[in-house]
């Protein structure tokens, strides 16, 4: 009878084949299989790779287990608290402090302390923050007018006193001894009798007799003199701008002193002309060569228009 071989595989695979059966089962096939079948299971390098994988991954954990299954971790051990360092304290806080309680403690009773806080009977009452009318000023002379006019209660009528005066005879005397009224003249035009007074009526040549009849009024005759004026000043504003903006003739003797005075300009333009140097090569040079040529070419147009015409008109701007 043969003696079983002993088993080559470590100790720590033999510990994860029983905790990890499953994991374990692609380290090695079984010996049941056949040689082709051991060889299918882990040919390839992905193969190899994933069973070493494996193989780290139950390490790590068995010697998770092994260091808390050991005597040492039995015994307690010191934990050496972290020290914090001291706070950060500015060194304006006392400062900003006091700048708070002193702009925010009086106002902690809504409004200042020092503010006396409304009554409890003065409150707001209704339309007393209306616009109040002025008091009416008595009218003191009215009044008298009232008490002269009217007589007061207390006053009493003088007793006593009789007229002598007798109305009736004094009545008749004034009509018998008045004037008659004279009767005015009226036209009745129909038998019912229908009367109207002829003053009104337009039968009667009223206006004919007037003093002024076909006179002018006076308020026509002023408003045609006050029209009659403002024309004549209107007429003597046109004549003075019109002879303001009139054209003046210059005379012979004005016209020869220009011409005279044109061509001595032009001389002593052309004068300066010809004293430039041959060359020009300079950027102020060519400017002052163009700038005498321009004059001169000014001063030939005015000459020959001066010298076209004889009569020469000047307008006043």
């Amino acid at each position: 009878m043969e003696r079983p071989r002993p088993s080559r595989v470590p100790p720590h695979r033999r510990v994860a084949k029983r905790l990890y059966p499953e994991a374990t089962k692609q380290w090695a096939a079984p010996a049941s299989l056949g040689s082709n079948e051991r060889e299918k299971g882990l040919q390839g390098e992905a193969g190899r790779d994933e069973a070493r994988d494996g193989e780290d991954l139950i390490c790590e954990k068995m010697a998770a287990m092994c260091t808390e299954e050991s005597i040492y971790n039995l015994l307690p051990r010191i934990v050496d608290k972290p020290v914090k360092p001291p706070r950060y304290v500015s060194t304006f806080r006392p400062y900003v402090k006091r700048a708070l309680q002193q702009s925010k403690a009086q106002w902690k009773t809504i409004g200042p302390a020092k503010v006396e806080v409304p009554s409890p009977k003065e409150f707001l009452l209704k339309h007393s923050k209306e616009p109040k009318l002025p008091k009416r000023k008595k009218d003191k002379e009215r009044k008298k007018m009232l008490e002269a006019t009217v007589p007061k209660i207390t006053d009493h009528p003088i007793m006593g006193v009789q007229c002598t005066k007798n109305f009736i005879s004094t009545n008749a005397a004034n009509v018998i001894m008045g004037v008659a009224k004279k009767p005015q003249p009226a036209c009745v035009d129909r038998r019912q009798g229908d009367r109207f007074l002829l003053e009104t009526s337009g039968l009667v040549p009223k206006y004919l007799k007037k003093k002024d009849y076909g006179l002018t009024p006076k308020y026509v005759t002023k408003r045609n003199e006050e029209a009659r004026r403002a024309q004549e000043e209107y007429d003597a504003y046109v004549k003075e701008t019109l002879r303001q903006k009139a054209m003046k003739r210059l005379s012979d003797e004005e016209r020869e002193n220009l011409l005279e005075g044109l061509k001595k300009n032009w001389e002593e333009v052309h004068q300066a002309f010809q004293n430039l140097s041959v060359e020009i090569d300079t950027i102020p040079k060519k400017l002052h060569k163009e700038r005498l040529e321009t004059h001169m070419k000014q001063l030939e147009h005015d000459i020959q228009t001066i010298e076209k015409h004889k009569v020469i008109y000047i307008a006043n701007k």
